[in-house]
């Protein structure tokens, strides 16, 4: 416990500090190191089930996946007239995500036609590669589009970090001192109703405290609040089943007292996406 807090006390503020200070295009080659981390991880828990991907292929269009993101979220419009707008991109090349996608695609189907390993293993390889791809690495960019919304980026980001990190402190210490009934027992024996619950309810404080600090409708911010909780509580389900699937405790060991990199973002992977897809449907 002393080892999870102190690392947890230092990784804090640095993070903060990237995010409140730091260029974007920093927090973008930051996010997409950490999600190649994960991808990492998630592939050696595969290989332990037998489905070896193309690693350094997914990876490589992982890092054109951040790029992607970044370069759709560096645009300015200004409107000049009821049909007149002024476009402006801020980064040199720009690589459209569905492009990517793309690359990705025709890529991994011309590395297994061209693999070496046995034809019954292309089909594994294919398709824990794109499972890497769609269900880390994908989910995980809108972070950074997140940082680029325009007036209030750098206070979403935030937003999104504090609610996953205030959710799961709590549902740690209530879960173990008052939880009762198991949420989960075959997925994370340990997980409980009651730490789900603490964890909902750390999360619409977050909402509630940020709105006022924002500026925005207390509302609005709730329910993102609440459902990017309850897609993160998925997230870190979902990881568990890997972890369960392949006869581990932890998914590596890169952050002391906390396990691997896939252990510590699995929660944020899925929230990121669902504060950049509401805060645009309900925050304007």
């Amino acid at each position: 416990m002393g080892l999870r807090v102190l690392t947890a006390a230092i990784l804090i503020p640095v993070v903060v500090a990237l995010v409140w200070w730091g260029p974007p295009w920093l927090l973008a080659a930051i996010a997409a190191v950490i999600a190649i981390l994960a991808l990492a991880e998630f592939f050696t828990l595969g290989d332990r089930v037998g489905l070896r991907a193309f690693r350094k292929w997914t990876m490589a269009c992982t890092a054109g996946l951040f790029y992607a993101q970044y370069s759709a979220g560096a645009v300015e419009i200004r409107s000049v007239s009821f049909d007149i707008a002024l476009v402006r991109r801020n980064v040199g090349v720009s690589l459209p995500l569905d492009a990517l996608l793309l690359i990705f695609i025709f890529g991994a189907v011309s590395i297994g036609l061209a693999t070496r390993r046995p034809l019954q293993e292309v089909l594994a390889a294919m398709a824990v590669s794109s499972a890497g791809l769609l269900f880390i690495a994908l989910p995980f960019s809108y972070l950074v589009r997140i940082e680029l919304i325009e007036r209030f980026g750098r206070e979403l980001v935030l937003f999104t970090l504090v609610l996953i990190w205030a959710g799961d402190m709590l549902a740690y210490f209530v879960g173990r001192f008052l939880g009762r009934v198991p949420m989960a027992p075959v997925l994370s024996p340990k997980k409980t109703w009651e730490g789900a619950f603490a964890n909902l309810v750390a999360s619409l404080l977050v909402g509630f405290l940020f709105a006022r600090w924002m500026g925005n409708d207390v509302l609005t911010m709730l329910v993102i609040a609440a459902l990017a909780n309850i897609a993160g509580q998925m997230g870190d389900l979902i990881e568990s089943a890997y972890k369960r699937g392949a006869a581990v405790k932890d998914s590596g060991g890169l952050v002391p007292g906390h396990g691997g990199v896939f252990d510590r973002v699995d929660s944020l992977i899925l929230a990121a996406p669902v504060v950049c897809a509401l805060y645009g449907w309900l925050g304007h």
